[in-house]
């Protein structure tokens, strides 16, 4: 390799598993386990990780040849810095070997479970948050709880079995784009154990810790263009390398069961209450993330970065941060709010990132009571006006629609898209369509469709998407609010 591609420090073969991370996707290699990376190279080799797929083996069919290494890329307009990420002991594929994953958890050396299974792993109804027991997997789980499907019901019989042998329950780490996701995660956990178990459901709501945190980076999906740039610098072939921008921020409440690894080594931060930076992070970053998405994507942008140099997306934004989102916001001590906006658009930018509109769109059902809706209720309660929130609102309903404006069809990857797609087919006049979705009560709540005020701008921002189409909508529509 070329002495510019930073490796592992450690000696690979005497690395422990601490750590069993549920969720072995592009987010977690370029996030966490960086952190995590950064911990190995001081030399407490205590928190090596076993990576999980819950789904599909194509992640450790790719790393499992080489050894479970890969390529972490950190790209912008300057360049590209690479490194090699060592830290992954194995990988595994929960359904064939359901058992085994469940004995990985349940042994004394795992400390730490971590999760991103993204919102809809969760088995919850995001309007509410608690469980979903009518959810296939979590029926599934119910009936037989030895051969788990779901992230929680690996999670409890392992606890379970923990608790049967005297073990100290393992911490779980939620790393999900969840309020409060820590609080979420223990809610679903205790309430799926309270089915199968009281006193283990009281065990868990008594001994085990669920800390909160708040995650960003931006990673898109990986390319075959990346893997043959990445080769190309590297001179090693990588089946599945992970790129991302360089910015990172991770922070972590400090409630751990077991110990945990001195994360704060590479910038994580531990804190007593992580609720203020999870709530900027997610009315701010993924709230504007998303509203990019399904606007951009309708205009026929691939990318964010392409979609924000168009004209009026990037004052839209800019806007609806410093106007709708920001007033929402608790105090911050010490954080400079209008700098870290300034700096989000400026990642927006990014041109070294080809992230996906289509990519940052999918599972909307699942991301907009957290990411735009809720932010939508605090402007609601301060009778204060949200038509930019509503424009992104309505892009979503647009989009899931399933059909772009020339008439092709969309890719609609949601858990509720062919419910959707049953209840728009056909339909072509704005408000029937708008009406149809406001009936989503696992999306929109209760509280919502019946406030005037929201059905309002949201048929209103819905209708004038339809008309005009979404380009001409975001230009229209700042010239109309300036």
């Amino acid at each position: 390799m070329p002495a510019t591609l930073a490796r592992p420090k450690y000696d690979r073969s005497a690395l422990r598993a601490g750590i069993v991370h549920l969720g072995l996707g592009a987010f977690h290699r370029a996030h966490q386990a960086v952190y995590s990376e950064a911990v190995l190279n001081h030399g407490d080799l205590d928190w090596g990780a076993i990576g999980v797929s819950l789904r599909s083996g194509q992640t450790r069919d790719a790393l499992g040849p080489q050894d479970n290494l890969y390529t972490l890329a950190l790209r912008d307009g300057g360049g590209e810095s690479l490194q090699v990420i060592g830290g992954l002991v194995s990988c595994s594929v929960a359904p064939e070997d359901p058992e085994k994953l469940i004995a990985a958890m349940a042994q004394s050396e795992t400390r730490i479970i971590s999760l991103t299974v993204t919102e809809k792993g969760y088995c919850h109804n995001p309007a509410t948050g608690e469980l979903d027991a009518a959810h296939p997997d979590i029926v599934h789980d119910l009936a037989e709880p030895r051969r788990p499907r779901s992230a929680i019901g690996f999670i409890v019989e392992a606890l379970r079995r923990r608790r049967e042998a005297g073990f100290a329950p393992f911490t779980l780490l939620s790393c999900d784009n969840l309020p409060a996701n820590g609080e979420t995660l223990k809610r679903v956990v205790t309430g799926y154990a309270e089915l199968r178990e009281r006193d283990l459901a009281r065990f868990i709501a008594d001994e085990v810790q669920c800390p909160s945190t708040m995650v960003d980076r931006i990673v898109p999906a990986t390319t075959d263009a990346d893997r043959a740039s990445i080769a190309a610098a590297s001179g090693l072939y990588d089946a599945w390398p992970v790129v991302a921008e360089p910015f990172a921020q991770w922070v972590i409440e400090d409630h751990f069961s077991s110990g945990r690894p001195d994360w704060d080594r590479s910038g994580a931060m531990f804190v007593q209450d992580v609720a203020a930076f999870e709530l900027m992070k997610l009315r701010l970053l993924n709230g504007s993330h998303s509203t990019l998405a399904y606007l951009g994507y309708l205009a026929g942008y691939e990318t964010v970065a392409e979609t924000i140099a168009a004209p009026g997306f990037a004052p839209l934004v800019e806007d609806m941060m410093a106007l709708e989102v920001a007033p929402t916001l608790p105090p911050l001590p010490g954080l400079d709010l209008a700098a870290y906006r300034r700096e989000l658009i400026a990642r927006f930018r990014n041109p070294a990132l080809r992230h996906r509109t289509w990519q940052i769109a999918m599972d909307g059902s699942q991301k907009l009571p957290q990411r735009l809706l809720n932010t939508i209720r605090a402007r609601l309660k301060a009778n204060a006006p949200f038509p930019r929130l509503a424009l992104g609102v309505a892009a979503w309903m647009r989009y899931a629609t399933g059909v772009d404006e020339k008439g092709g069809a969309i890719d609609v990857r949601d858990p509720l898209a062919a419910r959707i797609k049953q209840m728009t087919s056909g339909v072509n006049d704005a408000q029937a369509l708008a009406n149809a979705y406001l009936s989503l009560s696992e999306v929109f709540g209760a509280d919502l469709p019946s406030d005037p005020r929201f059905r309002e701008a949201a048929t209103a921002a819905f209708a004038g998407l339809m008309t005009r189409g979404s380009a001409q909508a975001v230009l229209g529509f700042n010239e109309t609010v300036r």
